[in-house]
């Protein structure tokens, strides 16, 4: 990669506003010169990005790596981008704590049964149902690069029982881990709460269906935090008609903000959250890219190079 000559400039490009980023890219690239990027900006050195349009690409033809404003890349696939330049993905950044609050919350909630208890609340009823066992309820982790892997240690800490699955092979303490399309069916015959934290790639989209989700424990309960388009949403409400899905807490939509027709919205055992799990955080989203900038130009590796094969 050509060392830049003079100032670096990054153009930002996402349907957000661009100063609390620009505030913190000064304080960790003092000498970068940024600009949010419109129909014919000046060329830039670096873009920072999240679903950004396809003339972006055709006229920033000169840039050296982008970076996204996230850890799933499927929306930016989608464009026509030149064959050789880099796209950066987050690694954590933050949001892998947030994500196992997200998932621990919802897991305890369903297992101690919060849920049952509030109903309760709001009906002015007293009654102690029989406590649900722990160690009946495994916890299948679906996807374990950084957030899955972050997600699988706190499960464990709480000491459910915890088993994951991943394309490749995976080693955390405390996980029973399984890889390969072999060996998810074994996977999924094991899991009673089944978490979605995989990348979307043709290979996943609509892998949660009947037929994979029947393959669950009887009574499972499902908590997608990954991408919408991972689940056949008419497959998961006729198994929570049927009984075999005990519930779902649902933070990603195939059509978001979710339609106010939409039937998880009022389904007794859908929770439904607006894709909070795992929110970009400016100030370590900024610090992390400007290091992979630093390193960039000086001629270093870096993490989270997406591999476009694969597709994260």
């Amino acid at each position: 990669m050509q060392l830049t000559q003079g100032p670096l400039r990054i153009s930002f490009c996402a349907r957000t506003d661009p100063l609390p980023w620009f505030e913190a890219l000064r304080k960790e690239l003092p000498q970068a010169q940024l600009e949010a990027w419109s129909r014919g900006a000046q060329p830039a050195d670096y873009a920072i990005v999240w679903a950004p349009p396809q003339q972006f690409f055709d006229e920033q033809t000169q840039l050296k790596a982008v970076f996204n404003m996230g850890a799933g890349v499927d929306a930016l696939l989608k464009r026509k981008i030149a064959a050789q330049l880099p796209i950066v993905r987050l690694n954590d950044a933050g949001m892998g704590v947030q994500m196992a609050e997200y998932v621990c919350h919802a897991l305890i909630r369903h297992t101690r049964q919060f849920d049952v208890f509030e109903a309760q609340a709001r009906a002015g009823q007293w009654h102690e149902p029989v406590p649900l066992e722990r160690g009946h309820y495994p916890v299948g982790i679906l996807g374990m690069g950084v957030l899955g892997e972050r997600v699988a240690r706190a499960v464990a800490a709480l000491d459910f029982p915890v088993l994951a699955w991943s394309r490749s092979p995976k080693q955390v303490a405390g996980v029973k881990s399984l890889f390969g399309a072999t060996q998810l069916p074994a996977f999924l015959a094991q899991t009673r709460v089944l978490v979605n934290l995989l990348p979307l790639t043709p290979e996943t989209e609509n892998l949660l269906n009947r037929s994979t989700l029947t393959q669950l424990l009887p009574g499972a309960y499902l908590i997608n935090v990954a991408r919408g388009r991972h689940v056949v949403e008419e497959d998961v409400l006729a198994l929570l008609d049927s009984g075999h899905l005990a519930g779902a807490t649902l933070d990603v939509f195939r059509t978001e903000p979710l339609p106010p027709e939409h039937a998880f919205w009022r389904h007794p055992r859908v929770t439904v959250t607006p894709h909070i799990a795992g929110r970009t955080l400016v100030p370590e989203t900024v610090a992390q890219i400007a290091g992979k900038i630093r390193a960039l130009e000086a001629g270093l590796p870096i993490e989270g190079m997406v591999d476009r094969s694969r597709g994260y």
